[in-house]
């Protein structure tokens, strides 16, 4: 399952031989889900290596390519006075499918550690909204995720 809801995202221009930017969908969607797994104020060993997991199996790298790949997103996102800077780029570049299975993956950083924290849900609502994704949809990939979790905890405002 977690190979389908990633395929969107092999497909995204990679920029190799450029530098680095927001402007890069890959560093996009890494700054997304570095700044979700942060969101709480409490980067966990199992919240990170999940990221990490997601953007080596997303876009099948590993080694000193994912350390690059998780070191730009985490950069772009400090950098960052917003999301727009990353939800427009996303937007650009996914279809509806697509940013739906994005928000999917977000969920999947978020429940890591088996707890919903408010913060987190505030920031793929907000993300959601930004790129378009449907309150019913966001809903069903946090109902996924959160199935996915064992001994999920908290309460998502949309309940």
């Amino acid at each position: 399952m977690f190979e389908r809801v990633l395929s969107f995202l092999r497909d995204l221009p990679n920029s190799s031989g450029a530098t680095a930017s927001s402007d890069d969908p890959r560093v996009a969607a890494s700054a997304l889900l570095y700044h979700v797994m942060n969101a709480d104020g409490v980067r966990q060993d199992v919240e990170w290596e999940r990221f990490k997991a997601v953007l080596a199996e997303t876009y099948s790298i590993s080694g000193a390519e994912l350390e690059a790949l998780a070191a730009a997103g985490e950069r772009a996102d400090n950098e960052a006075i917003d999301l727009y800077a990353f939800t427009s780029v996303l937007k650009r570049h996914l279809d509806a499918e697509g940013r739906k299975a994005f928000i999917g993956l977000m969920w999947e950083i978020v429940y890591a550690d088996g707890e919903l924290h408010e913060l987190e849900d505030n920031t793929v609502w907000r993300v959601a909204e930004l790129i378009g994704v449907e309150r019913h949809d966001r809903v069903e990939a946090r109902r996924k995720a959160a199935a996915q979790a064992p001994d999920a905890r908290g309460i998502s405002s949309d309940e």
